[in-house]
Formats: C-alpha cells, structure tokens, sequence
C-alpha cells in the first residue's frame, strides 16, 4: 500500500477509532532466520508502522526450546518491559529493537528476561506484532495502591475505545503470574494463568468497561509496578477497512459437543491467527497462525497446524491440524473429549483492502538454488509449479499445506513434501532446473481461496459456499481433494445457457479440452456468484462428504481481467483491452465454443511480437511456440486468426 494512502488512514484512525485502518497496520506475522549475532541484526520488515504508537511484539523460536519472548510499550515514548510468559520472573531492562515506520529491527534475540544472545545463526523464528488501536489492542503500566488485600481494588484507565475481551495482566518488578481475565465463557469475571496449564477458575476482581478495568489483591500491591495487554472483541462494532465498519478481532469460547468436536464457531471473518486454551480442566495455551501452516484439514492429512504454546519453551510442533479454517471461522472434526469449555483470541486475516499493484499479488520465477525455491516478493497463498518439458501442472495453496494437485489430471490429492509455505517472500523448498512457478497471493478483488466439506445427499443437493473475495467471482476453478473428478471452471463473462428450459450456468473442465456448455454445477435455475458467496450442485462439485478447493478470481481495475471476446479473423490480430497501464504480465486463454487446449503465457517466458511461448494446463506436452500473442500497452493483442478465428468465442484470464 502507498506511504501516502497508509499515512491518511492512520490520520483516520486517530480521529475515530480503527476507521481507515486495514490489519495489516495493526497486526503481522513475519517468519525469519535469526542473523546470530548483534552485529548482523535482524530487519523485520513487516508493514506495521511502530514509530507512533505502543506496541507488543511477541517473538518465539520455532526450531528450539526457547522462551516467549514479549516486549511493549505502551506508547512510542515509554520505557520498553521485556517479559516472557512461560515465566514468572520480572521484567528485564534494554531497548532490544529499533522501532521503524515498517517494522523494526532486532539487534540479537535474548532467550532469557537476561538478554543473553545465544541464537544460532539461520535458526527459524516467528514474530508476532500487535500496535496500539482502538477497539483491536492496547497495552499499558500501573502501580499498584495496595495495601494488596482483595477488599483495595484499584480502577485502571485503559484506551481501547470498547469493553475488553480478555485482559492479561503481569507484575513487572517481582516474580508473579500472567493473570488472564475474561468474562467470554458464561458472563462471569472467570481468570487463569497464561504461564500455567490449569483451569479456569471463578473471581469477582477485574471488572472491565470500555474505559477502566479493577485490579485488587497481588495485582494492586502498593508500589508494585504491572503491565497489562487488553485485546477488544469485535461484535459488529468493529471500526476498520476502507469503511471503517469491520471487525478484526474476536474474543470468545467454545465448548466441544458430545463427540468431543468443536462446533462450527462463526467470527463473521476468516482468522490468520489464534491462541485457545482449556478453561475446565488443564491444557496447554496453543497458538496457531496461517505462516507457520494453519489451513483446512482433510482425511488425506495434507493440512497442518504447526503450534506453538504460551506456557512453555518448547520448539514447534507439527502435525494434522486439530480446527479448519472456514472462510467465517473456524471449527474441529478432533475428538478433544465432551463437553469441553475453551477460550481463544483469534484475528482476521487480511488485508481489507484491495492491492495497488500487480506486483503485490502475482509474480513468475525461476527455480533458485536456495529456499525459497521460487522468489516472490510476497506470502505466497497459491502456487502452479511444473518443468518446461513435457510435464505434469502442479498446482497448491497455503490452505491445502503440503497437498498438490494436478491440472490435467482428475486423480485426487497427494502430498509434496517440498511444498512450504512458511516463507515472507516465496515458496517451496526444493528444486528442478528450468522449472518455473506462478505464484498468487489473495487479496480483495484480485483472488481467493475457499476449501469446502460438500454436502449434497444423494448427488443432486445445493450447498452455498461463503468466500472474502470482496466482489462476485467471474471465473471458479473448483477441484475435489480426496477423490478422482475433474476440474470444474465457470467463466460468468460467458454468460448462461438454456437447457430442457433451464438457464444454466457455463462451464467446462481445466484438465479437457472440451468446450464450454449448460452445466447444473452452480444451481439449477444457475445461481449466480455473489460479493460474498458462490453455489455448487450436484456430485460433482458437492459430493456429501468429499473435501473441496476453489479458487475464485476477479477482475481489478488496472491489475486483472477476466473476460471473453469474439474472434475477428482478421490477419493482422486484435486489441484486447484489459485496462492497464502497463501491458499483461500473465495470460490464460481458451477457446468457449469449441475444443482448444487452456494456453499460459508470461513475460519472463516472453511475451514478444514473432513466437511466443506457452505451455498447456490440460496436458503434459513440453513448452510450445507460436505467434499468438503480442505486447499492448493496456492488455495483450492477438497477433493473428489463431485463437482468433472469425465466429469463434473465446474467454482469457489476464495479469498486469
């Protein structure tokens, strides 16, 4: 986002709340390989702007056994408290970062509250950042009034603009519990231990409103010294985005049915992060985030969630992940035994506004020599991957984790071992020389990604699938994960078809060549795509049972075009006017109303006026040349009468 564009929004924000702010200016996730040493340094450049407000960045160690690290300050002038929350010790002194206007920088990394550097160069950490913003988060000191007993209750001023959802309070110049409050589980004022494993239990203290919080007892101790990180809980009152009317954060509880599975548990938006834990019996505090590997579990195991835990030093843990993402929430299929009560924090995955550029979501590359295997510039959500020469077209998404599939094949998903997506700037760990790769990351009004459990008996049920892709889809690839079928494309430029006396919607398959015709899969009447949701039907794309992925793109002014044109048989070509700036970077086309391969074409390949080349999604064949396309300033043109046959119609798919 534009310096300026982000300058106005913050401006907006301290004016009336979160209005104008986007997430990614109040929250990050940002992985890195620690540089080992305090002269090398780590530069965590993560977006969020840390020169003028407070601010908690939470860093851990995922490959070692190595503390949480939190340090805050409550504004951009305080002192700095250093803490660690599978501890009890106090808070330690030292500056640590250098707080920028995009992130800031970690000279060495500390494993104790001594800040004693005993990193090992390349070693993986995770770093999550939470700025001061009403109704998101806010963190700030007190001292205590005491006499410490639980009848002297002190009142806090707190400026998180709403009633918080959870508050975490932790003494900061003695040894002392992080104290959890809520009252999310059953009204009451219920506390626990951030640094422990044992239940909930019942208090009348720390009576929170949307201005002050109480604190008595060990938590108002005359002269003692706290730090408190209050977290809001959006209810519909949420103030961000474009039009300052979106919720990002939520706090609340859950509790697992008679199966011991987590119901479906509805946020209104799609989390990136989350932290849960046990109230009614002992467990760990688990932290999930969509980075490390968070996504949408199948029976084939391909998705994973990689946890990390408040309470202890542990290094990450891994394997089948125990809630799924949804597009709206989340929920478990786990057995975590019933009638179990838990908490959370979870937050919304961003950003909320669409990008500026091209080059902010999509990018081709090369194989490299090192991981990432394929450079982006970005946090890759969707990735093709295949050799030039005749070959399978590999395609995988951070929801669907190590899973592939392939767009020519209908045979459902394996598993890759060298498909990661726990990088800032890329993907995949492994390589083949002369591969390449064309990397997506969703954004609103470019593209997204929606994994979905199909549920129609008998073949012939609808079922409609919630998606954050901000504007109706005009093309859906649809592909089922856990057994054979083909993949589903509809191309709404296209229009409907009439069949029997229905109108229907058209489509066809990405691994055939087959043209495009009346199909029953998105409704029947056809039910067209909307803002916020599409419909499938029938066996095909909503087997009951079957796990899904579709992927949903859109056209944006100056950065994508999904479109259909007829063809002019003309030997000297056409325009194809995609409203760019600059000429298209990627371009997909294929022809409607007969047989015709699906052809990619790019510019790194070349896009250039003679023969270009380009490879084919629906087969194996290695890389072709032909004069098809040529360079045009605001989109591509056709060079010639191929896949431009007069009377013939075709549809494109088209990158700036």
């Amino acid at each position: 986002m534009a310096t300026k564009k982000k300058m106005l929004q913050a401006a907006a924000g301290n004016a009336t709340g979160g209005a104008g702010l986007d997430i990614t200016d109040v929250f990050s996730t940002y992985l890195y390989e620690s540089a080992g040493t305090s002269s090398q340094g780590n530069l965590i450049q993560n977006g969020v702007d840390l020169t003028e407000e407070g601010s908690l960045i939470w860093t851990k160690s995922r490959g070692a056994s190595r503390d949480n690290y939190l340090v805050s300050r409550e504004s951009s002038s305080s002192s700095v408290k250093s803490l660690i929350s599978n501890s009890t010790s106090s808070a330690s002194s030292g500056s640590y970062f250098a707080y920028q206007s995009n992130g800031y920088n970690l000279p060495t990394f500390p494993d104790s509250a001594t800040g004693t550097a005993s990193t090992t160069s390349g070693e993986d950490f995770v770093s999550w950042t939470f700025r001061k913003a009403p109704k998101f988060f806010t963190c700030l000191t007190y001292t205590g009034t005491g006499p410490g007993s639980a009848a002297n209750e002190q009142q806090v001023s707190h400026d998180l603009g709403a009633k918080p959802g959870i508050v975490i309070i932790k003494r900061t110049n003695a040894t002392g519990d992080w104290w959890v409050f809520t009252d999310v589980i059953d009204g009451s004022n219920d506390y626990g231990y951030l640094n422990q494993t044992a239940a909930f239990g019942a208090t009348g203290n720390n009576v929170a409103t949307d201005s002050v919080f109480s604190v008595g007892g060990v938590l108002n101790t005359s002269g003692a010294t706290y730090v408190a990180y209050l977290f809001a809980n959006n209810n519909g009152d949420g103030e961000f985005g474009p039009d300052g009317d979106q919720d990002i954060i939520k706090c609340g509880s859950v509790t697992s049915n008679s199966n011991g599975q987590i119901p479906f548990e509805d946020l209104g938006f799609e989390p990136q992060w989350i932290i849960t834990k046990r109230t009614d019996g002992t467990s760990d505090w688990i932290i999930h985030d969509v980075m490390r590997g968070w996504g949408y579990n199948t029976a084939s195991a391909n998705s994973v969630a990689e946890a990390l835990r408040a309470n202890t030093s542990g290094a990450e843990s891994g394997g089948s992940t125990a809630y799924s993402i949804t597009p709206t929430g989340f929920y478990s299929n786990a057995n975590f035994g019933a009638n179990r009560s838990f908490i959370y924090i979870a937050i919304r995955r961003g950003p909320l506004s669409p990008p500026e550029s091209g080059t902010e979501v999509f990018d081709v590359d090369t194989s490299g020599v090192a991981s990432p295997w394929f450079d982006s510039g970005f946090p890759v959500d969707m990735a093709f991957w295949r050799q030039l020469t005749a070959d399978n077209t590999q395609i995988s998404s951070r929801m669907t984790g190590t899973g592939r599939l392939y767009t020519n094949l209908t045979s459902s998903e394996g598993s890759g071992s060298a498909f990661k997506w726990d990088y800032m700037d890329g993907w995949y760990d492994g390589g083949i020389n002369s591969s390449y790769s064309w990397m997506w990351k969703r954004a609103p009004g470019f593209c997204d990604i929606v994994a979905y459990t199909g549920d129609s008996p008998g073949g012939v049920g609808v079922q409609t699938v919630s998606h954050n892709l901000g504007v109706a889809p005009e093309m859906i690839w649809y592909k089922r994960r856990d057994g054979t079928g083909g993949w589903g494309v509809l191309v709404t430029a296209l229009g409907t078809a009439e069949s029997g006396g229905i109108e229907y919607g058209q489509g066809a398959y990405l691994n055939e060549t087959s043209a495009f015709a009346a199909s029953g899969w998105w409704g029947s009447p056809y039910v067209a795509p909307t803002a916020t949701e599409f419909t499938v039907r029938g066996s095909t794309p909503n087997a009951s049972g079957g796990d899904y992925i579709a992927y949903l793109f859109a056209s944006l002014p100056g950065i994508s075009k999904v479109g259909s044109y007829s063809g002019n048989g003309s030997g000297s070509g056409q325009n194809i006017d995609c409203g760019f700036t600059t000429g298209a970077r990627f371009i997909v086309l294929k022809q409607a109303n007969n047989t015709s391969n699906w052809l990619v074409f790019d510019t790194l390949r070349g896009i250039t006026v003679g023969n270009d080349p380009y490879l084919k999604l629906d087969v194996t064949d290695a890389e072709t040349t032909n004069p098809i396309v040529d360079p045009y300033s605001s989109g591509f043109k056709l060079q010639s009468t191929i896949f431009n046959a007069s009377g013939d119609d075709y549809i494109f798919y088209a990158i700036a």
